[in-house]
């Protein structure tokens, strides 16, 4: 049998907005990505701080649960310039440097007039070092098995993109259902180890195409449906320091 490997890698600077795929990536025990969620777009008056941020639910900010316009929408991050440009059909819309407080208005004028009938009140993008905008109050990762997501295709009878799942890293060559099994337990990719420690619940954000931000599915009713669970991939946390890469071997636990 051919060993499970990583398939794909995918960080999201700003929170609702589209993913960047890393053919590699150097990882920290205790952390996410780098960059992943890094930035969110606050709805309006928002309860962030950024002297001291902490865990704030996805409602306080645009994000695809509510807001699939967002996914008509890409974008582009470039790390080390900390520029994110946004395009529409393939054309520039917005650009705007995420350090500084003039590419951030730039940016939050251009969210003011798309996003303005979803807002309430004056979009702010907010970031703090260190912090992550993600789902889940704990600096982890997202691991999503395409084996599990064609599963899901038999059930709702049609394709479904892995990105609806939003994951970081994703699993080739695994068995369906079979990363359920690794809660509690430590696997490894690569030169790095990761512990499992909880499944994903699904919203419904996962039934928004991220290619055209049509609301085309029921993924969590199909999920219900068939398995009686809306869960859908797992959460892990960083054990060691190294650097992952598509491809890598992948190790579970026994």
């Amino acid at each position: 049998m051919t060993s499970p490997k990583l398939s794909a890698i995918y960080r999201y600077p700003v929170k609702g907005l589209s993913p960047q795929r890393l053919e590699r990536v150097a990882l920290e025990a205790g952390k996410t990505l780098p960059f992943d969620r890094a930035w969110a777009i606050e709805n309006g008056p928002g309860r962030f701080d950024e002297q001291a941020p902490k865990y704030l639910p996805k409602i306080s900010f645009l994000m695809l649960m509510r807001n699939e316009r967002l996914a008509t929408l890409e974008s582009e991050f470039d790390e080390e310039a900390q520029t994110l440009t946004i395009r529409r059909a393939g054309r520039q819309v917005a650009r705007g440097q995420l350090d500084t407080t003039l590419g951030r208005r730039m940016l939050e004028q251009f969210f003011a007039a798309y996003m303005k009938d979803s807002l309430r009140g004056a979009p702010h993008i907010v970031s703090a070092p260190g912090h992550s905008f993600s789902d889940v109050a704990a600096k982890c990762v997202h691991i999503v098995n395409l084996a599990t997501v064609a599963e899901v295709e038999r059930a709702a009878g049609r394709e479904v993109d892995p990105l609806r799942f939003r994951a970081n890293l994703y699993l080739d060559r695994v068995p369906a259902w079979a990363e359920f099994k690794w809660i509690g337990k430590t696997i490894r990719i690569g030169a790095v180890s990761f512990k499992v420690f909880d499944r994903t619940t699904r919203c419904d954000a996962t039934n928004v195409d991220p290619k055209t931000g049509a609301r085309d599915m029921a993924i969590p009713a199909t999920l219900q449906r068939r398995w009686s669970h809306s869960d859908f991939g797992v959460y892990a946390n960083v054990v060691t320091d190294g650097e992952i890469a598509d491809g890598d071997e992948v190790v579970a636990a026994e």
